[in-house]
């Protein structure tokens, strides 16, 4: 079982969310899991890999060769995919992972939350999706899911392939297959 986690790189974030994002890692590997993410050493996404190193838990990255050129490659991944561009990285993200959970992150993150999400909208997978949100930061975003949803634009049925949470053990829960 693989979890890939998506989030911010971004270093002008608190470090509040640091710390989440490290104990996401964490409770991932205690799980017995896999964690696949970006590649990357800064910022959230680098305490998600620590978190899970820091278990014993394998991590696997998968990084553009852009960012690989500015450093920002984190050497101590158990495995690291480098790909040519941001929809390689995507799809390869997908192909390795079992489930996906989504902390605050900016652009990349709603990028790779909203394709996964039509992806499996549409059947092209069946994944389990889950926005974890301790501290709020997606309120607007979900407001907006739900005022497109009453004017139309967005099904019930689509909305309903998001688990919301605000906390690690009921994320990791919305993880596991169901049996």
């Amino acid at each position: 079982m693989r979890v890939a986690v998506f989030c911010s790189s971004s270093t002008l974030v608190e470090n509040k969310y640091i710390d989440f994002a490290y104990d996401i890692g964490k409770a991932i590997a205690e799980q017995g899991w896999g964690l696949v993410w970006g590649g990357g050493q800064v910022s959230m996404m680098g305490a998600v890999s620590r978190g899970a190193r820091s278990r014993g838990g394998e991590t696997i990255g998968v990084i553009p060769q852009r960012l690989v050129d500015k450093e920002f490659e984190d050497d101590e991944a158990t495995e690291m995919y480098v790909v040519p561009d941001m929809r390689v990285r995507k799809g390869k993200m997908d192909e390795l992972s079992d489930a996906f959970i989504i902390l605050p992150g900016g652009l990349g993150t709603f990028e790779e939350f909203f394709e996964i999400w039509v992806g499996r909208h549409l059947g092209f997978h069946h994944k389990p999706i889950t926005i974890c949100d301790p501290f709020n930061t997606y309120s607007a975003l979900k407001e907006l899911i739900h005022q497109l949803k009453s004017l139309g634009f967005v099904y019930q049925s689509q909305e309903d392939l998001i688990n919301w949470c605000t906390d690690i053990p009921t994320a990791i829960d919305a993880c596991k297959p169901v049996r």
